[in-house]
Order: structure tokens, then sequence, then C-alpha cells
């Protein structure tokens, strides 16, 4: 049976919200929003990453550490100054949550010892107990003075030297790290001499927090994966929603949907990076490619309605069926979007620190995402659309001038 006609969309009260025709107030508002963060976004490069998005070591290499001094008093520019007399001028300092201090140098800070250290040489091989047993009536004076506290306390004066560390117990932390309450602290390497340092004019280390190096070559790794990503992922999206509705509008109107979510979240830790020095970490990149996926997922419920309307409504005007088709999919687009927004304020408000970042990129881009799909991309699928419909009018007049000429 024949589907009947269904009403225009002119005798429905829905249609009094014009959500096509006031597009151009939806685009300057993007744009509102957009140039600013794309200004600081390309300041990156410009200032070095002084003005615009700041990296974590991920992305650039070098060490992070965070530390908490028994003392309260200790200031980041007093820890700067030993830093820099121990050759590490580059390095900054940062005072954080709960009295830590978090360290960072460009240049990874090596944890390996740079030159073997002759104190673990004795503890390992008693030379003179063993000579000693060699001579055959050594050996049990030997074992009298291991029994003996005092035979250990006090050695001869004839004896070796380097026979003292063995002879008594050693209350020396390992070589590579050293107990301080809860933690460990490095005591080996350029960071071990660091410690030292710290520890020699401040005092102890209450706490450490946090260590991470990361060396050059992982962190130009990374950045390509994080690109290669995006592009791949981006690139997948076009040639699908392409392939899906049969038309390269509807893949492209849903890519730039897609780069203006992706500028305005990337845009905003610019000035948060300018501005508060907010880093972006290694999670950054999960959290783009969730805010394109589900970008992506909007702008496809949206395109859907219009293909189903434009198939039942033929002949009307293009502009008309997009607007009753955002219309119909906008309460579930803002309803789903709502619980999402809600999950993650909970998260950002009560969550973690260590995902704060992360929780609060996901936010924007979700906020970003259903603005987009909604008074973007639907939008300029009419704009596109209009303008080919204009193009086909100018060559049917011409085609009929020179008929009749």
């Amino acid at each position: 049976m024949p589907v009947p006609p269904a009403a225009r969309f002119e005798e429905r009260p829905a249609g009094v919200f014009d959500i096509v025709g006031k597009r151009n107030w939806f685009f300057a508002f993007s744009l509102l929003v957009t140039v600013p963060g794309l200004i600081f976004i390309l300041l990156t490069p410009l200032t070095g990453s002084k003005e615009g998005l700041k990296f974590t070591i991920d992305y650039t290499g070098g060490t992070r550490w965070v530390i908490r001094f028994a003392d309260p008093n200790v200031t980041p520019a007093q820890v700067k100054d030993v830093l820099t007399a121990q050759g590490l001028a580059d390095s900054t300092v940062l005072q954080t949550s709960k009295g830590f201090l978090e360290i960072k140098t460009s240049a990874p800070i090596g944890l390996a010892p740079q030159a073997p250290s002759p104190t673990p040489v004795p503890t390992l091989t008693p030379a003179p107990s063993g000579s000693a047993a060699a001579s055959g009536s050594a050996a049990p004076s030997s074992s009298a003075a291991a029994a003996s506290p005092s035979a250990s306390a006090r050695p001869s004066p004839s004896a070796s030297p380097t026979a003292t560390p063995s002879a008594s117990p050693s209350p020396s932390p390992s070589p590579s790290l050293a107990a301080v309450g809860s933690t460990q602290i490095p005591t080996q390497g350029k960071l071990g001499e660091v410690a030292k340092a710290l520890q020699a004019r401040f005092g102890p280390i209450a706490q450490q927090d946090s260590l991470t190096t990361v060396g050059p070559v992982v962190s130009s790794d990374l950045i390509t994966q994080a690109l290669v990503l995006i592009l791949v992922g981006s690139l997948g999206i076009l040639g699908w929603i392409t392939f899906r509705f049969r038309d390269v509008k509807f893949g492209v109107t849903a890519l730039v949907a897609l780069v203006h979510d992706v500028i305005v979240v990337v845009g905003i830790f610019a000035l948060l990076g300018t501005f508060f020095g907010v880093e972006i970490d290694a999670l950054f990149v999960t959290a783009m490619l969730t805010v394109i996926g589900f970008s992506v997922h909007d702008t496809i419920v949206v395109f859907d309605r219009i293909r189903e309307n434009k198939a039942r409504h033929a002949g009307e005007p293009f502009a008309d069926i997009v607007n009753h088709s955002i219309l119909q999919t906008f309460g579930r687009s803002i309803t789903t979007s709502f619980t999402v927004v809600l999950t993650l304020l909970a998260l950002l408000l009560f969550g973690g620190s260590a995902t704060s970042y992360f929780v609060l990129a996901l936010l924007i881009g979700i906020i970003s995402g259903t603005y987009s799909s909604i008074f973007n991309a639907a939008p300029l699928l009419v704009v596109w659309q209009e303008r080919e419909d204009r193009r086909r009018g100018r060559t049917r007049v011409r085609a009929v001038g020179r008929a009749t000429s």
C-alpha cells in the first residue's frame, strides 16, 4: 500500500523553531568560540610552548619528580637554587596541593650510577677472612671474631682498612633506593646526587608522590602516534559517512563539525595552559578520540533522520526538511548529552586529580559535539545544498538562453 503523504512542515507547530533560518547566528557563535582558541593553538609552536598548549613530559621528554619535605616551609625558589647549583638551571619547580613540590626538567635525569661504586666491593668479597682461612690456623679465630661484638667494634690497627665495612653490619640503604617513610628516594645517578643535595639543604624528604622519566625517542613516538590516530580516525569517519549516505556532502559536513569540536577542546586547553599552566598528558589523546566518536554519533542521528524525511517529503524545500529533522532529534540529543554531562561533572568534582583534566576534556567535547551536531553540521548541509541548487539553476538558465538564441 502506498504511504499516505505527510502534512507539510509549515502546517505543524514544531516549524516555528527555525534553527536553519537562524544558522548564521550559530555559525557566528562557533567562530567566537573557536577563533581565540585557534590563535593560542598557533602560538604554541611560535613561542616554543611558552604560550598556548603546555605539554607534560609524555610529549616533551624529561623528568617529573613530585616530593614533599618534612619541613613545610621549603619554597620552590629555594629548591630551584639547589637545582641550579647541580647543573639543572632549566628545571622548573611548582608548588602543588598538600605541600608537594613538582620538579620538572627538559632533559631526563639519569637514575643509573655514573661510575662503578667501590663501596659494595668489601661487602660482597670478604677477602680478609677468606685469606685467613686459607692458612688453616686462622679459621677458629675468624669464627670467634664473628661471635664477639667487641671484636667487630674494635678492629685491630694491623687489620686492613677494607675489613671494617665487612666486619660490622651496615645500616646504609641499598645502592639504588633509600627508604624514607613509605617512599623510596633515588640515591644513584644524577638524580641521587640531586636528592642528596636537597636533603642536605632542607632536611629529609618526607614523601615521594611520583617519579617519571621519559626519553626523547619515546615522547617523539607518542606525538606521532597521537597525530596518526586522530588523522586515521577522521579519514575513516569521512569515508564511512560518505558511503553510508551515498553523498559526499554528509561526510564533509560531519568532518567539519568534528574539526570544530577538536578546535574547541584543544583551544580551551591552550587558553588554560597559557593562563593557568594546565598541561596536556597522554590521556588527552584518549579524550579527543572519545569526543570525535561522540560527535560523529550525534551527527549521524540527525543525518539519518534527514535522509528519512527527504524520502518521505520529496518536493519540499530542503531547508524545511533539515529543520524538521533537527527538531525531531533535538530532545533525544539533549537528553543523551545531559546524562553524560551529569556523570562527567560528578567525576570532575569528586574524582581523583589524576584524571581531572581527562574528564574536563571529555566534558568540553561532549557539550561542543552536541552543539555542532545540531547547530553546525545540519545547517552546513543546507548551505551546501542551496549553493548546488543555485548553480544548477544558473546552468539551466544559460542552457535555455543558448537554446532560444
